[in-house]
């Protein structure tokens, strides 16, 4: 059995790379250390093979006459943002602090706000896409802080900073599995709002088509929305090309019907913002069936 000793010296080692990098761009503003701390990233997804080597067959299954060369620049704009998004959640109080930076639209926030003037919980849906952490920020600042849905991380010190920034971003922020769905349910009774990004592969999902093929996906959103009578609002801050500022857009709640119909607009509305932004979404999810 691997001692204790040996997991934490591991896990230490692995942590270094992204504590040198934040360290390295700690004196600079916010925007500008997250656009340093982006293009490190993206310059690592660019020329690092094994990124590549799990990055091109996803392209692929959606986009499979995209040229090498297009791939290779997408890889790294996804990259890019990514590491900007992961700095900025990292430093949450200071990337809320400028909420200008925030373009809101979409009939889904109206809705939201006549929930809470009800006194009702709301769930609001995802994916990694965009700076995703922007919605909850808009929503705190409005007076409807958003829980979250999180996967801790196996690391303790990755742990620590991702579960910080999350928390700034809005409370409670609640595990996955079976203890955590306990608490969601208990949060959205009580009239809380509940973000879930549900672009992650679910193993006891059912296959529902995301960007044209099946992928296991979690109805669990949907069947909440309907049993406990629940807006179940899209949502996404897509990242402007200044890199600083976001177009935070509430879609239309998903009108009630089942939750398999539900799921599939969900994944539906995401797929929209991917093919419209393919840049913006985090690919290595190995989200498809068979991936």
């Amino acid at each position: 059995m691997i001692s204790r000793f040996v997991i934490s010296v591991w896990h230490r080692a692995q942590y270094i790379p992204l504590w040198s990098a934040l360290s390295a761009v700690r004196l600079r503003s916010l925007d500008h250390r997250a656009r340093i701390f982006g293009t490190m990233v993206g310059f690592a997804m660019r020329w690092f093979p094994p990124a590549r080597w799990r990055f091109d067959p996803e392209v692929q299954r959606v986009f499979p006459d995209m040229p090498r060369a297009q791939r290779a620049a997408l890889r790294r704009e996804m990259g890019s943002n990514m590491g900007r998004t992961l700095f900025e959640i990292l430093h949450s109080a200071d990337f809320q602090a400028r909420p200008e930076r925030f373009h809101i639209s979409g009939p889904g926030l109206a809705a939201l706000e006549q929930a809470r003037a009800a006194g009702k919980g709301a769930i609001i849906v995802s994916g990694h896409f965009g700076q995703w952490d922007a919605v909850r920020a808009v929503l705190k600042a409005r007076g409807m802080e958003t829980g979250a849905v999180y996967r801790p991380q196996r690391n303790r010190f990755y742990q620590r900073g991702f579960l910080a920034g999350i928390e700034e971003g809005g409370k409670p922020v609640i595990a996955t599995g079976r203890a955590g769905t306990m608490d969601l349910v208990r949060h959205l009774r009580r009239g809380g709002f509940l973000a879930i990004l549900l672009d992650e592969k679910y193993a006891e999902g059912v296959p529902v088509p995301f960007l044209g093929h099946p992928a296991l996906t979690s109805t669990s959103a949907a069947t909440l929305a309907l049993k406990y009578d629940l807006p179940l609002v899209p949502a996404y801050g897509t990242r402007r090309p200044d890199g600083s500022e976001f177009d935070v857009v509430f879609e239309a709640p998903i009108p009630h019907t089942d939750a398999l119909t539900m799921t599939r607009a969900v994944n539906d509305s995401l797929s929209a913002r991917v093919l419209a932004n393919p840049g913006q979404w985090y690919w290595l999810l190995r989200r498809w069936m068979g991936a």
